[in-house]
């Protein structure tokens, strides 16, 4: 199995920047992808971005494209988002697609929030 820890959420004001931080331990090496998905107040979870393990491609929502970067160093995923809105405000989550190529380990979720 593979374990998550996120760090990095908090508040910041609209246009200002945060960096979410992904810790995985376990056996990471069975793991296909990692992402960040997104839950605003009374709706369902939502995709953010994702990076494939091995290979580093990455993909995103058409509404954080060009403002958040995806990455990941060894064993830590990383999301830098910039140039951030109200509208991102939301509990982040990372996510593992472990073993299998659908998201199936989850981590606990920060709190971001975007003040005016």
């Amino acid at each position: 199995q593979v374990q998550l820890v996120e760090s990095g959420g908090g508040l910041v004001q609209a246009g200002g920047s945060l960096r979410l931080s992904c810790a995985a331990s376990g056996r990471t090496t069975s793991t296909y992808a990692m992402g960040w998905f997104r839950q605003h107040p009374g709706q369902e979870r939502e995709f953010v971005a994702t990076i494939t393990w091995n290979i580093g491609s990455t993909d995103y929502a058409d509404s954080v494209k060009g403002r958040f970067t995806i990455s990941r160093d060894k064993n830590t995923v990383y999301l830098q988002m910039n140039s951030l809105k109200p509208e991102d405000t939301a509990v982040y989550y990372c996510a593992a697609a472990w073993r299998v190529t659908k998201f199936n380990v989850w981590g606990q979720g920060t709190q971001v929030t975007v003040s005016l």
